[in-house]
């Protein structure tokens, strides 16, 4: 009996990534009749949804033009971004003078030079950069926003922060190439290595003050043009009063919370009064309370300006909210971290900075980071006693006369901006979690 040979190619099984691609869609959107219609709707439904969107802010829209009328003209349906595009200075600086507007680039780029060893593996003394920026840099950013005569005060600070800018600089530096600290740096190069602690301690303040003294005498005579508070506005008086806030409420929550724990009835009554009256009243309240009362309590002739009240209040409202996370998170901490602490013989604040602290804190990253996006967000309620921030600025669009009515697209543009803020913040702290091994590895 013969056998013919069939010349049918035998059917090739599908690429594995084909094969799981559809065998997930089977299992998970067309397993059922009712999941089928399901995931045809949705889809028709999202398609709809973007298409609405692409017509009327893309394809449809106007994006150049001399008023709001133009825009009818161009097109009854699509979105008018020629407003928007028109009060972009505005909205990004609020009335800040333009020619003046250089002093905000050089505050944001001193900024960024002063964090970014942070993200740097070789640069060394990150805790005192970071307590660097908290300290000293709001003096030396507002001297250079607001302008004018420096008092005593100011000029110290400002030295400081000068001194702070070039230490952290050098560190950098430093830690980039030789990878080692700014410190050891100077103690190799002055040949004290193995000096005596004394020694090398008073070799770093002979050098500090130097430093410091020649900075003193070079910003005696800065003087940049004194811009009044009210005319700062837009996104930029937004990022000001969030990150005061930001970076005044974590450290003013710890110490709210380590108040909170204190053993001192005194202490823990005056600390445990202080945030439930201020978590028990909206932030709005608040403002309207800081504005109209820190006056009475100031001495005669004693004046605080507007924006500085709203900065007080906005961060002793997040401060209070910002201790009760981080008492969840020394809460979490085993009894035994305390005992160890103890055994090895560390007192209440070297346990509280070198061991529990650090650990409570990678426990809080996510709510911190929610807080922290909560007052970004939260600042715009300044715009309701009448400072110019971005959501102001947003809104003052549509009474201006060339785009009187203009709504929509100012604000859907406001909430993009924040969207982006807020986001890049949550990744960052994702990124965080995963760093420090606080989070969940898949």
């Amino acid at each position: 009996m013969a056998f013919v040979k069939s010349e049918k190619t035998p059917d090739r099984p599908a690429p594995l990534s084909e094969r799981s691609v559809t065998g997930w869609m089977r299992k998970n959107l067309f397993n059922s009749w009712f999941n089928s219609i399901l995931t045809v709707g949705t889809l028709l439904l999202i398609y709809f949804i973007v298409k609405g969107i692409w017509d009327w802010g893309f394809a449809d829209a106007t994006f150049m033009a001399e008023n709001r009328r133009e825009c009818f003209d161009n097109s009854l349906t699509g979105a008018c971004w020629a407003g928007v595009i028109d009060w972009l200075d505005n909205i990004f600086y609020g009335r800040y003078p333009r020619d003046q507007i250089w002093r905000i680039h050089y505050g944001g780029l001193m900024l960024v030079l002063w964090m970014a060893p942070l993200w740097m593996e070789r640069v060394k003394g990150k805790v005192l950069i970071a307590a660097g920026v908290v300290v000293f840099y709001p003096f030396l950013s507002g001297y250079l926003f607001a302008g004018g005569d420096k008092g005593v005060f100011m000029q110290l600070m400002v030295t400081g922060a000068v001194v702070a800018l070039i230490a952290n600089t050098a560190n950098m530096i430093t830690g980039l190439l030789k990878q080692e600290s700014l410190k050891g740096f100077l103690l190799r190069v002055s040949g004290q290595t193995i000096a005596p602690d004394k020694t090398q301690r008073n070799i770093l303040l002979a050098i500090t003050g130097c430093a410091f003294a020649a900075a003193f005498i070079w910003q005696m005579n800065w003087r940049v043009d004194a811009v009044p508070w009210t005319k700062w506005g837009g996104l930029f008086l937004t990022m000001v009063i969030s990150g005061i806030g930001i970076a005044s409420s974590l450290p003013g929550g710890i110490i709210l919370a380590l108040g909170r724990r204190s053993k001192l009835t005194v202490i823990r009554v005056l600390c445990v009064s202080f945030i439930e009256v201020f978590r028990s009243v909206p932030l709005i309240t608040v403002l309207f309370m800081a504005t109209t009362m820190f006056p009475l309590f100031m001495d005669e002739g004693f004046v605080l300006n507007k924006l500085t009240q709203v900065i007080i209040a906005v961060v002793l409202f997040n401060a209070c909210y910002m201790a009760e996370t981080v008492r969840a998170g020394l809460q979490a901490i085993p009894k035994g971290q305390y005992e160890g602490a103890h055994t090895i013989g560390l007192g209440y604040w070297r346990m509280m900075g070198l061991v529990i602290m650090p650990q409570a804190l990678k426990h809080m990253i996510p709510n911190i980071v929610g807080s922290f996006i909560g007052l970004l967000k939260d600042t715009t309620l300044v715009s309701i006693i009448g400072l110019f921030d971005i959501l102001g600025m947003l809104r003052s669009i549509s009474k201006d006369v060339p785009w009187l009515g203009l709504h929509k697209e100012p604000l859907i543009f406001g909430a993009m901006l924040f969207f982006i803020l807020c986001f890049l913040m949550s990744k960052y702290s994702r990124y965080l979690e995963v760093k420090l091994s606080a989070g969940n590895r898949h």
